[in-house]
């Protein structure tokens, strides 16, 4: 299914003041101070947060992991199943959804209410899942226990319009943002971490390419030569031929930037589209809620994204 194929995509319906909203740990471990002020946040919007029963735990033997697999598995699809539920929330990435989202009942999914997913990092296995699996839109956002959420207001006040009044958000632009190859292109949105995506390749049900797609890239903690491993990857897998245009968000931690850059630029360049650099969404200090699975426009000259329709209905 490519990023043209799944252009009508269901999306889910706003969030409202009094919404009960459900938070889940489907990779790493929380911890317990910042997920205490992610919850006051939401809780600060009107909103009725409540944390699965996992989000507390731990493996036990594998510290990386918030639960084991089926536990992890079994709060979000509790959550997304739930019908007082209207959003999921992740409280953090990390590493794990991989290991986690075959467990899903996807039929039963897919049977529920759509309803906001919101996260970014490990996420992004997640974000592709439900948009190819389940045919529903997605936010790529910060998670609940994130640091940008709890210690930024601009990244706060964009989560929050973007949940509670998108029509006020189709327009996403970042002071630091800069064309890589100038032009305009329109497409559906999808993506998020870049090694996650290289991961996903050859798995059960992945997409097989984003042709025809505005493709998100960010990542953090690998240096350059593994950035230009994970592109080469897709490259090499025609995963990326097709795509109309490239967005490049943090690279928090992925070595002098010049030099990230220069990989980027030479992996990216001669694919012939639209590409733009620093565009403000990730892992970053300060960071944009991009919707995923949304028909928008590329103005890499301009530095903007706008999304044709609303991310929530």
């Amino acid at each position: 299914m490519t990023a043209a194929e799944v252009a009508e995509l269901i999306r889910p319906r706003r969030l409202r003041p009094g919404d009960r909203v459900a938070v889940v740990a489907p990779s790493g471990p929380v911890a317990p101070e910042r997920l205490a002020s992610g919850l006051d946040t939401l809780r600060g919007w009107g909103l009725d947060p409540v944390t699965a029963p996992h989000v507390h735990t731990g493996h036990g033997t594998l510290g990386h992991l918030a639960a084991a697999d089926e536990a992890r598995a079994r709060d979000l699809q509790e959550a997304w199943c739930d019908p007082s539920v209207t959003a999921v929330f992740a409280a953090r990435g990390g590493y794990g959804a991989q290991r986690m989202v075959d467990l899903l009942d996807w039929e039963a999914l897919r049977a529920a209410v759509p309803k906001p997913l919101i996260g970014f990092s490990d996420v992004t296995v997640l974000h592709e899942a439900f948009a190819v699996r389940a045919g529903v839109t997605s936010l790529h956002g910060p998670s609940v226990a994130a640091q940008a959420l709890s210690q930024d207001e601009p990244t706060r006040e964009h989560l929050r319009r973007t949940l509670f009044a998108p029509e006020t958000v189709r327009t996403l632009a970042s002071a630091s943002v800069r064309p890589l190859v100038p032009g305009r292109a329109r497409g559906v949105t999808l993506g998020g971490c870049l090694t996650l995506l290289a991961a996903e390749l050859g798995t059960p049900r992945a997409r097989p390419g984003a042709a025809g797609g505005l493709l998100l890239l960010e990542d953090t903690g690998e240096p350059p030569y593994r950035i230009d491993r994970a592109l080469t990857q897709l490259l090499r897998a025609g995963w990326l031929d097709g795509v109309a245009g490239i967005v490049l968000g943090s690279w928090a931690r992925c070595g002098p930037y010049e030099r990230l850059r220069e990989v980027l630029a030479d992996r990216l360049g001669g694919l012939g589209v639209p590409v733009v650099e620093e565009f403000g969404f990730g892992h970053g200090d300060s960071a944009l809620t991009v919707p995923l699975g949304v028909p928008a426009e590329l103005d890499a000259s301009a530095g903007t994204l706008i999304c044709a329709i609303p991310a929530l209905l």
